[in-house]
């Protein structure tokens, strides 16, 4: 149904807020990509087969006004560790780790006799969690961005409108010029979530002065950091809140065309954004005349081929002309020549997704959360060897230690934290010293590290930082683009040298050429990956030093992970002769005769561990 007028999308909207209520119990599957994987779908279906075999409404039409058990697909709730996940409203209820087999006890125990199924519910230190609210993990969040993931459904422009969906862009519609609204976004101090943190605002005004009857406004969804998932998740999840964003710069800056740019790996994104882009169309929400207020503005989705390069801005936007995605000089920026030469707004799905509670909450809202430079809050994808991995926010300048201890539940195994790899291939490792240094884009800055797009990998004591680096630099010098010499022979140099070392081959002067290398590549490659792609290495050489001395000095890797530096001996004390371990040598590097004890040549062994398993008497260890 097309709305006409904002006097008609505010009764429309009132409707389906009242629609909403009718539904007496809220089931809420995670279908966000997690969960999916983990066979969400089936429980989805289970549960609403079941709920309609007692002649109960489960999937309720908000355009009637129909009673019964809202049974809905949201995107990922966060909690990713525990999932599938079901929440059950208003009860608020959290259900992990379902199965199928478990929907009838749910519908017969909570939704018909209003009881929890305890065995379903989060334990930690014997206490049972209720709620999902009083769980550590949510509890020490502040969910601004995520605020609807894991509680709407996602497909639904119904239920986003019911929710205040787009009382955003009525707002600026009926009540601000579009100088007020870059003022607002200015005053808020917004700064991009895609990694730069450049001022929000301040890139919307320099487009909206620009005098041009083409302008455009481009979403950068091409989440290529190892790890990384925010972007995804709210695509997902809440897809309206990037179009209404958008809808907004392109109102503040007098743009008439937008883009999505997002990777063909995040196929549920794809579709999700799609199906919201149609339904917006269809209310009038997007293309000509929005709402009959003279706005025009519509959305494009494109799919990009993988290119990790194709995160950088000049990369992306060659890519959605159709040309190969490579960077460019920017002799003049995106605000004044950018989409086809045009003035174009280019930010990150997570940058769009702030602006609608902006202009409803106003910036001085904005600003009381997070740091005085860093306003707001921060979605991490926290992963690694931390108990409660998954989708998280919190307020820029919170602690490493809130995020890994509070919110991540510490570590693995009860081992000791040893780093975080934080913004991926372009960020940096930090270490203990670091657990209280306050999370935002300058602080970062100044111990050599960034918080990227957002991805933060938790690192145990078992971790070889080296081979920490060597991942990270093999994953950048894979997707350099090649256009310029410091990165495309740069990298490839550094990570051979990194080869070396973890091979047991490094001298120490390698140590100097490799920060020689980051040196030169930092200050001359063409774009902002080949620039950061030695932070990695540079940050893990500066505080975990010691390490790479080990691999180089004493041909050793101290958490054993290195192949190419383990030393396996047999222990003459243990060994029983049985000659098990020689027959599982795939390269017979093992001699002695049965009943004698068996002997290693260490010339010929690949390090490989095949003897060590094989051997039942555990005769056979690292030295």
């Amino acid at each position: 149904m097309k709305i006409s007028s904002i006097s008609e999308f505010k009764k429309m909207s009132d409707f389906y807020r009242k629609s909403l209520q009718k539904q007496y119990k809220k089931v809420i599957v995670c279908g966000g990509t997690g969960c999916v994987a983990g066979g969400s779908l089936k429980v989805y279906e289970r549960l609403k087969n079941l709920i309609e075999e007692r002649g109960i409404l489960a999937e309720v039409d908000l355009e009637k006004e129909q009673e019964g058990i809202g049974v809905k697909k949201s995107g990922c709730h966060g909690f990713c560790e525990k999932g599938p996940l079901v929440r059950i409203e208003p009860n608020k209820y959290l259900y992990i780790k379902v199965k199928p087999e478990d929907c009838e006890e749910i519908v017969n125990e909570t939704l018909i006799n209003n009881r929890p199924v305890e065995r379903l519910m989060y334990r930690f230190n014997g206490d049972i969690y209720e709620t999902q609210e009083s769980i550590p993990f949510y509890e020490k969040q502040t969910r601004i961005v995520l605020e609807h993931c894991g509680h709407i459904d996602a497909e639904s422009i119904q239920e986003y409108i019911a929710n205040d969906g787009y009382t955003a862009l009525i707002k600026v519609l009926e009540e601000m010029t579009p100088e007020e609204v870059c003022k607002e976004i200015v005053d808020s101090n917004l700064r991009g979530r895609g990694g730069g943190g450049y001022p929000t605002g301040k890139k919307w005004s320099q487009v909206l002065s620009y005098p041009s009857e083409v302008k455009y406004v481009v979403c950068n969804g091409d989440e290529g950091d190892p790890g990384a998932f925010m972007d995804r998740s709210i695509m997902e999840g809440d897809p309206h809140s990037l179009i209404e964003g958008m809808t907004i710069a392109a109102y503040a800056t007098r743009a008439t065309e937008g883009y999505i740019y997002v990777r063909a790996e995040y196929p549920l994104a794809v579709k999700r954004l799609t199906t919201a882009i149609e339904q917006a169309r269809e209310m009038g929400l997007l293309g000509k005349n929005i709402l009959g207020t003279g706005l025009s503005f519509d959305i494009h989705i494109n799919k990009g081929a993988g290119a990790f390069v194709c995160g950088e801005g000049s990369a992306l936007m060659a890519s959605i002309q159709g040309e190969r995605g490579m960077p460019r000089v920017k002799v003049k920026r995106t605000v004044e020549e950018g989409l086809w030469q045009k003035p174009t707004v280019m930010n990150n799905v997570e940058t769009y997704a702030n602006v609608r509670h902006i202009i409803t909450k106003g910036a001085d809202w904005f600003r009381s959360f997070g740091t005085e430079s860093s306003s707001g809050t921060k979605a991490f994808a926290l992963s690694g060897n931390v108990n409660n991995t998954g989708l998280i926010e919190v307020p820029m300048g919170a602690t490493l230690r809130e995020i890994i201890f509070d919110i991540g539940g510490g570590i693995k195994g009860g081992k000791k934290f040893k780093a975080v790899q934080i913004g991926g291939p372009s960020g940096g490792c930090l270490m203990e010293d670091h657990l209280d240094m306050p999370l935002d884009f300058d602080s970062l800055k100044d111990v050599g590290a960034m918080i990227g797009s957002g991805g933060m990998v938790v690192l145990d004591e078992d971790t070889c930082m080296v081979s920490v680096a060597r991942f990270f630099m093999n994953f950048t010098q894979n997707e350099s683009c090649g256009k310029c010499i410091p990165c495309r022979e740069g990298t490839k140099r550094m990570l051979q040298i990194l080869d070396k070392i973890i091979e047991g081959k490094g001298k120490m002067k390698d140590l100097d050429l490799l920060e020689e290398l980051a040196d030169t590549i930092t200050n001359t490659a063409l774009c902002g990956l080949g620039k950061s792609a030695a932070n990695p290495v540079i940050s893990s050489m500066r505080y975990f030093r010691d390490e790479y001395i080990q691999h180089i000095v004493d041909k050793r890797c101290p958490t054993k992970n290195c192949s190419k530096l383990r030393t396996i001996e047999i222990d003459p004390e243990i060994c029983k002769g049985c000659s098990k371990c020689s027959r599982s040598c795939p390269v017979g590097a093992i001699d002695g005769k049965v009943k004698e004890v068996f002997r290693i040549d260490q010339s010929k062994c690949i390090k490989c561990g095949a003897c060590m398993e094989a051997c039942p008497f555990a005769a056979i260890r690292e030295a």
